[in-house]
């Protein structure tokens, strides 16, 4: 399942954030949550770096409680589905999302181990509060090159803001998927996608 993105560099770049101060007036609701929630990350991460190392299992808890809250892998996972989402029977839909999500889960862990203190400018939000749909709008600082910007998708949910998208450097990581997810359902059906996924999971957990 080849990308135009790597998966990783994408996932590395996902939360890495080093936070700008700012009064909680002046923040939208959408980027309170990405810096609140970058800053609990990388703290946690130079706490604990040593034993992540010792212990990945304990980084992927660390994941799954501070960031896995403010994704919706339904919505994700049905994305990068696009027309293919149709295809999707019974209980292979939990399946998916859950397998979908425990790759970003154990790629997102492992590439937050090679922080290396990238700082980050926020910009204008763009998308209306009001209206539930919103972009956060990033530029990570690259010593002796471009910065590379990274978007986040975000939009109201039960009264909850959730991302359903990153875009980093004008390409969507959920249309990166897209064509990988439409190639392994053309070729082995909607379970072949599934076992791929769980393959690469599996080979993630024993890596």
């Amino acid at each position: 399942m080849n990308s135009r993105i790597p998966v990783l560099q994408a996932l590395v770049l996902l939360m890495l954030l080093a936070i700008l101060p700012a009064r909680a007036a002046e923040v939208a609701e959408p980027e309170r949550i990405v810096r609140e929630t970058t800053d609990q990350v990388l703290e946690n991460i130079r706490q604990n770096l040593d034993a992540y190392k010792k212990e990945p299992a304990k980084l992927y808890a660390m994941v799954d409680r501070l960031v896995l809250p403010h994704f919706d892998f339904e919505r994700m996972t049905a994305l990068a589905l696009g027309r293919y989402k149709r295809k999707v029977r019974g209980d292979q839909k939990d399946r998916l999302v859950k397998q979908f999500r425990d790759l970003l889960v154990r790629t997102y862990s492992k590439a937050l181990l090679e922080y290396n203190g990238q700082t980050v400018s926020f910009l204008p939000m763009r998308g209306s509060v009001e209206q539930g749909d919103v972009t956060v709008r990033t530029e990570i600082d690259q010593p002796g090159g471009f910065p590379i910007p990274i978007n986040y998708s975000l939009y109201l949910k039960d009264g909850q803001w959730k991302v359903y998208d990153v875009v980093i450097d004008n390409i969507s990581m959920v249309t990166n998927y897209r064509s990988s997810f439409a190639r392994e359902i053309k070729a082995k059906g909607v379970e072949g996608l599934i076992r791929t996924l769980q393959a690469r999971n599996e080979q993630q957990k024993n890596g």
